[in-house]
């Protein structure tokens, strides 16, 4: 049996449109495709292991098994992306706003923190502090707005609203988008400086809890350890998490999880590095998005090198984000899925999984675990040496 287990998802590292694309206007996405364009990439680890097989442009014989994955649920954003990784299949479609948030809801909102709101709209991130950071300055007005996503952000200067007094305001908007109105995240964005501003690593999310059951509270019951390391803990609402971990950017995730490695513990390390989404996806830059996926590269190659003879590592996405398309929001694509240990078969195509879920179904069963109200299809005596 397996008795560690790495997760890492490089968050929106998607590997082609899947085939209702088009219902999103994704049918021409393919992140990592569009990374090939970039001067000079080159992932040799991660070639070696069979990422670039998931683009038909890979190796003859790679060192771990691959494949991709489908999701399941009608959704391409962060929270059901990694409900459904750890076993929950999002039996609704998270609102979403693209004309804003309802009179109504943005009414309570002002009535409940006691501040005006400006924007409400769906905005790119770095350019809504660039068209209301001034205004917000002037009048400590708080910049509310969306995306594509299910998301209601809020992003204020640390010098007008401190960063607490920011987590409250997000925390009561929380409390409000329940039920019909339950977002899957509420954002705090705060930012520093003079125009045109930037964005802090203070950033806080706050999730909706997931409806049932996920790997992590089987885990949890049956004794194995779960640590979180990124936007994990914030993405479950800190559900089935024993230890949490936040990070600052890709570097400090990966240094967190190299550190977890070197410890002793039996269970569950499950990693979200977020800036290839957040700070290059979003932005469309091609070259920064293929620099931080040769950096992280980089870093696998002397993380393989750590694994012990129990572990387990499996590698994914959450959902797509491409940078070379005129949109700069997720986009709904197929994932990688990569297992790599000393206990694991090389070179197995997993093919097309019906589900992200077969992730949870997998680990579980490494562990010897049962699948709980989770779902899934675990893939894990196609994988197994023994």
């Amino acid at each position: 049996m397996i008795k560690r287990v790495f997760l890492i998802v490089m968050d929106s590292v998607g590997v082609g449109a899947m085939e209702d694309a088009h219902e999103w206007g994704d049918e021409e996405s393919n992140t990592l495709a569009s990374l090939l364009r970039a001067q000079n990439f080159s992932c040799p680890t991660l070639k070696r292991l069979g990422l670039f097989n998931t683009i038909d442009c890979g190796v003859d014989s790679p060192v771990a098994c691959y494949g991709r994955m489908r999701e399941k649920a009608k959704g391409k954003d962060t929270t059901v992306g990694h409900w459904e990784i750890a076993g929950l299949v999002s039996p609704f479609a998270l609102p979403t706003y693209p004309d804003g948030f309802p009179q109504e809801i943005i009414d309570e909102f002002e009535k409940r923190t006691g501040k005006k709101v400006v924007c409400n709209k769906p905005y790119s991130g770095t350019e809504v502090i660039k068209d209301y950071g001034e205004k917000h300055l002037k009048t400590g007005d708080l910049i509310v707005y969306t995306s594509a996503d299910s998301v209601f952000q809020v992003a204020a200067h640390e010098e007008v609203v401190p960063v607490s007094e920011l987590y409250r305001y997000c925390e009561i908007a929380r409390e409000m988008l329940v039920g019909k109105w339950a977002v899957g995240r509420v954002i705090a964005r705060p930012f520093i400086g003079e125009y045109p501003f930037i964005r802090t690593a203070n950033r806080h999310d706050y999730s909706l809890a997931p409806p049932s059951e996920t790997m992590m509270d089987v885990m949890r019951r049956f004794g194995k350890k779960v640590i979180s390391v990124g936007k994990i803990e914030d993405i479950f609402a800190g559900r089935g998490i024993d230890e949490g971990n936040r990070t600052k950017s890709n570097a400090d995730g990966m240094a967190k999880t190299e550190q977890k490695a070197d410890e002793q513990w039996e269970g569950l390390c499950f990693t979200n590095l977020v800036d290839f989404d957040s700070v290059f996806g979003h932005r469309n830059d091609v070259e920064g998005y293929a620099n931080a996926l040769m950096q992280f590269d980089k870093w696998l190659g002397e993380f393989l090198t750590k694994l012990k003879e129990d572990d387990l590592l499996i590698i994914t996405a959450d959902h797509g984000c491409d940078p070379s398309t005129v949109s700069t929001d997720h986009s709904r694509e197929y994932v990688p899925v990569l297992a790599y240990g000393k206990k694991i078969k090389s070179g197995i195509s997993l093919g097309t999984r019906q589900s992200f879920a077969d992730v949870s179904a997998t680990i579980l069963e490494a562990f010897g675990l049962p699948k709980g109200e989770t779902t899934g299809e675990s893939f894990w005596n196609e994988i197994r040496k023994d």
